[in-house]
This record gives structure tokens, sequence and C-alpha cells, in this order.
């Protein structure tokens, strides 16, 4: 293990490796909140990567991640991690390999509920690997999205309870991390076709999928509506702008917003 900061380094160059949109909110957040939101992304992108890694056969998914839910519920130890990892050590992104570290990373204050919403992830995750991503209804959506982004949304309000006893409803904080999740279905849709996922319910389009979203991000603005710590409201704010202008430019038919208009839009939401 590295001293501390060699830590801290080595978690903002994994977070700015894995997902530019959030190492820019994680890295305007204060000394402690940014370790504690940090190592949760981290942590949960740890257990992303399985889900999601095109070569791993399903049933070895289900086990790594059903296996790991039980030890984020005992505080795992470093040994017994790295001994789940050891047969896929060739085949999981060091991220992944790396999960130790990132619950090292967290503060002790923070450690227990990081390990309980990355824990319910592993779970659901397992679950939904179980039924192939098969989604048939708005209910069974709701089911996913909950698992892979709302419990993040949770994640987040228990963090700023936590850090100054921010307190926020727990049903838009759900909203908020489903709203941003939506937005990437819509945009992936190609994608995701391709290694034959569809998480569109049965019968509904663009159009559905996009009602769906524009509600979930207008419960977003609700939520950050009741927050008053300025460094909260603006992490909450730069992946929800970013968010709303993606959108906007998948309805005029671009795929993306480019780096300019991002940048511009973190340098308006932190000036104000």
């Amino acid at each position: 293990m590295t001293d501390e900061s060699n830590l801290h380094n080595k978690a903002m160059d994994f977070l700015l490796k894995t997902s530019r949109t959030f190492f820019i909110p994680i890295s305007y957040l204060p000394k402690g909140l940014q370790e504690a939101i940090g190592a949760a992304y981290l942590c949960m992108r740890a257990i992303d990567e399985i889900e999601d890694h095109p070569g791993l056969p399903a049933d070895s998914k289900v086990s790594l991640l059903q296996d790991l839910s039980k030890l984020l519920k005992e505080d795992c130890r470093e040994d017994e991690l790295e001994s789940l990892f050891k047969p896929y050590k060739d085949d999981l992104p060091e991220v992944t390999l790396l999960l130790a570290d990132w619950i090292q990373y967290c503060p002790p204050g923070a450690k227990a509920k990081v390990l309980e919403s990355t824990q319910e992830m592993a779970e659901g995750m397992a679950k939904w690997v179980t039924k192939d991503w098969q989604i048939h209804d708005e209910e069974e959506l709701d089911d996913y999205t909950y698992y892979v982004a709302g419990l993040v949304g949770v994640m987040l309000s228990d963090m700023w309870n936590w850090y100054d006893g921010t307190k926020t409803d727990r049903k838009l904080a759900i909203a908020f991390g489903r709203g941003l999740q939506t937005v990437n279905i819509l945009r992936n849709r190609e994608e995701d076709a391709e290694r034959g996922v569809n998480f569109y319910p049965d019968g509904w389009d663009f159009e559905e999928m996009l009602s769906h979203t524009e509600h979930n991000l207008a419960l977003a603005d609700a939520y950050i509506a009741e927050i008053e710590t300025k460094e909260i409201i603006h992490f909450c704010k730069i992946p929800l702008e970013l968010a709303k202008a993606t959108l906007k430019a998948l309805k005029e038919g671009k795929e993306k917003i480019d780096r300019a208009t991002v940048t511009e839009i973190v340098n308006q939401v932190v000036e104000h």
C-alpha cells in the first residue's frame, strides 16, 4: 500500500482515466468530501467494470459480484479481495483490481456508507446479469437504473449528511442518479445494441425514453434546490447541466457535446 498523498494522486489519476464527467466536479470538492466521493465513485466503478465486461461469461460475473457483495458486507480485508480477483487477474481492469486501495482511500467516517452502497450495487448488478438485462416495462427500467445509478444518488445524499448535516430527499436523490443514467442509455443505444443489450421497455422509442429522462432531470433540479452548501450544489449541477446539454444535442441529431461546451458549462456553474 502507498502513503496518503500517493494514494490521493493515484485515485485522482484513475478518476480522470475512468470518467471525465465525474472527475471535474470531484476535483472542485473540499478536502474530506473529495476523498469520500472519489473513493465511492472508484469503488462503484470497480463493480461496474465487472458487470460491463465484454469478455467475462455471465456466470463468472454473477459469482464475482455476489462474492464481492458478501465481502463488502463484512468490511473485507485486502487479502480476501486479492484472492477473489486472482483467477480473473488477466481479465479485470486495474480500477477493479485496486478496489482495496479505493476502500482504504475513503475517510473512516464515510467508509461504512460507501461500502453499504457498493455492496447493494454489486447485489443488484448480479441480479440484472442473471436476467440478461432484459427490460420489458418501466418498472424494470426503474429497477435496473436504481441499482446502477439511483444508488449513487442515495450514497451522495449520505455523504452530504456526513460532511455537514445537509439533508436531502431520498426519492429525489434516486431520480437524480436515474436521470443521468437514462441520458447515457439514450446516447449509447446503438453501442448497446451491438452487444445485444436493449434498455428500452417494450414499445418504447426515443420519444418515450426522452420523456422519462426529462421527468427525472426535473426531479434532479428539485433535489438540488434543497441544498444550501455551495460546493455540493456545484458538484450536483455540473453533471446535471452536462446531461441536459447532451439531451439537447441528441434532439438536434448530434451524438454528444464537444469539449468546449463542457468547459463553458463547468465555468458557468462554478462562477454562480
